[in-house]
């Protein structure tokens, strides 16, 4: 699982890597600035800074032992934002499979990158289920199957049959797709608030292309919004099963509303004439 975690922080380190990163930051942004509460967490990806905008007095990240030796972090450092201020997060150690939060004591979970690289996936979200308070968000950022950096993946997997060609992005293993997230979501009983995707721009590797290819943005999010390079979602957790009560004197007054059936009176005889 190293090869994949730093084979990833090289990635980002490229150019398309950096266009993707760009993208993520600035929904992660928006998304995150007006969430209160007071316990946040993001596992993993230490390159996006996904707490920068939010207020909540508590905020960690955490980390595996793997991905922190690959980003030389120890586990009481702060790492510094891309400005060079310190950041609010603190670093811990742990895996998403196994978080070391009690049950229902976190107010937001951001996950970037993090299901794709998580030995189990299902588990680590039903983790994050656990840790969530009730209407507590999760914020997850991935790398979309059903794009054309997904499709050029794919052919680069066929041609490495034949010894040939290289791979766009890195090799991870299965990426998650939208509609497969949004299944366990869902039977995890979380509601999928907003969804959005993003960088529509072809597989190409020079900055230079990617610059050329920038009109691509506007129209592919007009055109074929669901076939982004990466998608982004935001979720609330519900409880289900709870029933509200109405105020007993409702009940009363909807008793007293009823009709009553009034009783059979026989006709008086009519009197006698003389």
């Amino acid at each position: 699982m190293s090869d994949q975690i730093i084979g990833l922080h090289h990635w980002f380190d490229s150019p398309p890597g950096r266009y993707l990163l760009a993208w993520e930051q600035t929904r992660l942004d928006e998304a995150v600035a007006d969430l209160f509460g007071y316990h946040a967490v993001q596992l993993g990806m230490p390159l996006l800074d996904g707490l920068r905008t939010n207020r909540m007095p508590n905020q960690w990240l955490v980390l595996g032992q793997e991905a922190a030796d690959a980003e030389g972090l120890l586990p009481d450092a702060s790492p510094l934002r891309a400005d060079g201020t310190p950041r609010q997060a603190i670093a811990l150690l742990a895996e998403p499979v196994a978080l070391p939060f009690a049950e229902a004591s976190l107010d937001l979970v951001v996950l970037p990158h993090t299901l794709e690289l998580s030995i189990d996936p299902h588990t680590a979200l039903r983790e994050v289920e656990r840790v969530l308070v009730p209407e507590g968000r999760v914020v997850i950022s991935g790398l979309n199957p059903m794009s054309l950096w997904g499709l050029r993946q794919r052919r680069a997997r066929l041609y490495q049959r034949f010894g040939r060609g290289s791979l766009y992005l890195p090799d991870v293993g299965e990426f998650i797709g939208y509609r497969r997230l949004r299944d366990w979501l869902r039977l995890l009983s979380f509601e999928v608030e907003s969804a959005q995707f993003g960088c529509y721009r072809p597989a190409v590797r020079s900055s230079q292309w990617i610059e050329r290819f920038g009109w691509m943005d506007p129209l592919g999010e007009r055109w074929w919004p669901i076939f982004g390079a990466g998608y982004f979602i935001v979720a609330v957790k519900r409880v289900h099963g709870m029933r509200l009560l109405g105020p007993a004197w409702r009940t009363a007054k909807q008793r007293n509303a009823a009709t009553v059936p009034v009783a059979h009176r026989t006709p008086s005889p009519p009197a006698h004439r003389r």
